[in-house]
């Protein structure tokens, strides 16, 4: 179910001067998702997200909270193997061990580099993963993350923040870097503005006047906010925004947190391989 809110920036996609240009790379169409563990029935919960990321036709999907056990198959591959996508899970977690908890990348395309960083405090136990795909001969850096969740903790996202930036400019490469996840802070909270400073924010971009929307589900007594966020550089311009898994599916809701998914097309600078 794709919220509304991206019904007029569809009508510019369609519009826009990249629109169908010879040589151009198709439009990209990604998804960020909380995947909330294994809380509140996943194999409930399964069925639900998949049809909505079915719907949504990504070409990247990241994703957060992502779980695997004795019990539970790594929920990232249980849907790439679903959708056919490729898939890197990043984790602090030794490879051997019991549980693993962490962030993933689902792409189309498949992955021709990876890099993962343990995000400064170290003791929060956070990372940050980047893949690198070939988009028709263009490289392509999609990253994602999840910061510290307390409201009292924005010194410890700032720091984060601070060793996120340092690890993307160590590791991307020439091409367009998308990044995305739970940032669990707000697009104007302090913590956040060297990020949204540098990089640009496809849903805030699109719907200045959306103050009031969340991605937070307040179904579960959270309060609203806009805490999940897509964000790409100067080399893709947004042209589509909105929410899915913003509506129960017959009394099942996918997760704790709605769905983001934005749609960019590239830029000429960007296009030609």
């Amino acid at each position: 179910m794709l919220v509304r809110l991206g019904v007029l920036a569809l009508i510019a996609l369609v519009a826009g001067p990249s629109a169908g240009r010879a040589g151009s790379p198709p439009p990209l169409t990604a998804v960020t998702l909380n995947l909330w563990h294994d809380q509140h029935d996943w194999p409930a919960r399964l069925p639900v997200i998949l049809s909505a990321l079915r719907e949504a036709e990504p070409d990247v999907i990241l994703l957060q909270e992502v779980l695997q056990h004795d019990g539970l198959p790594n929920q990232a591959r249980t849907l790439a193997d679903s959708l056919g996508f490729h898939m890197e899970f990043f984790t602090v977690d030794p490879a051997d061990g019991p549980k693993r908890y962490g962030n993933a990348v689902l792409t189309r395309r498949p992955v021709t580099a990876r890099f993962v960083r343990k995000l400064a405090p170290l003791d929060d136990w956070r990372v940050a993963g980047l893949v690198r795909v070939d988009v028709d001969g263009r490289p392509l850096d999609i990253a994602v993350t999840h910061l510290h969740h307390t409201p009292e903790g924005g010194a410890i996202r700032a720091e984060q923040t601070a060793d996120l930036l340092d690890f993307l400019a160590e590791v991307r490469g020439d091409g367009p870097l998308l990044l995305g996840g739970d940032f669990n802070a707000q697009a104007d909270a302090p913590e956040l503005a060297p990020l949204f400073g540098t990089l640009t924010d496809a849903f805030g971009t699109l719907h200045p006047g959306a103050e009031n929307v969340t991605t937070l589900n307040t179904a579960y007594g959270h309060q609203p906010e806009r805490i999940d966020h897509l964000l790409t550089s100067a080399e893709l311009t947004p042209v589509a925004s909105g929410l899915l898994l913003d509506r129960p599916v017959g009394g099942v809701w996918g997760s704790d947190h709605f769905g983001v998914w934005a749609r960019w097309r590239w830029n000429p600078t960007a296009a030609a391989p």
